[in-house]
């Protein structure tokens, strides 16, 4: 197992950062490693994101040293979104079916946490979110099937696309943590447009489903000093809450997006107006 440590960061400051900074510091380009666990820790609301990629044998989720706890989620919780075969995720005395782009909620106090992919040679691609956690919640399986699904954008303005909220409240309870994925329809490459801030919560993109030789390019900072991020399959960008979060891909892609921070309001963001980016 290993972890990326990603540090907070001053919008001020990062008006400085060139590309090479921008991608060390918000980047995480290594979510998935045959057979093993890879992590990145944002000091962003202590918000963990990763991946795990079980082959011919189980992966058991250990601790990283900084989180200086007995089991991974003593004092957290995870919501888990499968991107790849069909697998099973085995809680303490719990077993749970995911196929792909269902999710599991993981409470606080799960001890144990194994993932297990049911056809080495089409395994499981278990993404990963976990933010601090106050209380106990049960854990919960949420297939794609009972997603909260609602339409955005249009034909016309290359963002048509269907979001679909999992871990979310209404759904399923949690401290803090939101999960859901987000598919852009044919011809569309914009998503998150126009963009908006969540002054209120730090939000995590995983970009999937990206053809291969295409790209996307994610943008980010404020309003008005944007920058941006090239970004490929299976990868993933940090975003503080000072900071946009939108993309346009050279070909239609999906992404998940996990948020934690002050509440649990779906529709707590500040629309930005297109034309006050610069």
């Amino acid at each position: 197992m290993t972890t990326q440590v990603m540090y907070a960061s001053h919008p001020m400051d990062v008006k400085k950062y060139d590309t090479q900074r921008l991608r060390k510091e918000f980047l995480f380009q290594s979510v998935f490693v045959p057979g093993s666990i890879s992590l990145a820790y944002s000091y962003q609301d202590r918000f963990i994101a990763g991946g795990v990629m079980p082959v011919n044998q189980p992966v058991f989720l250990g601790v990283p040293e900084n989180l200086k706890a007995e089991y991974f989620l003593e004092r957290r919780e995870m919501g888990i979104i499968n991107v790849g075969g069909s697998g099973q995720i085995v809680a303490d005395d719990q077993v749970f079916e995911l196929g792909c782009k269902d999710s599991l909620y993981l409470g606080r106090g799960v001890r144990s946490i194994g993932f297990i992919s049911m056809n080495e040679n089409n395994p499981g691609l278990f993404y990963l979110n976990s933010a601090p956690a106050h209380t106990i919640y049960p854990s919960k399986l949420i297939s794609i099937k009972d997603a909260l699904k609602a339409k955005a954008g249009t034909r016309e303005n290359s963002n048509e696309r269907t979001i679909f909220k999992l871990i979310v409240n209404g759904l399923v309870p949690t401290c803090q943590l939101q999960m859901g994925l987000t598919e852009l329809q044919p011809g569309s490459i914009w998503n998150t447009m126009p963009p908006h801030l969540h002054d209120r919560r730090n939000e995590v993109y995983f970009y999937f489903n990206v053809p291969h030789g295409h790209s996307v390019c994610h943008f980010m900072g404020e309003p008005s000093e944007t920058r941006h991020l090239w970004v490929h399959n299976h990868e993933a960008v940090i975003s503080p809450n000072w900071s946009i979060h939108s993309a346009a891909g050279t070909s239609p892609y999906c992404f998940i997006w996990g948020m934690a921070g002050e509440n649990l309001d779906y529709g707590d963001m500040d629309a930005i107006d297109i034309m006050e980016l610069k």
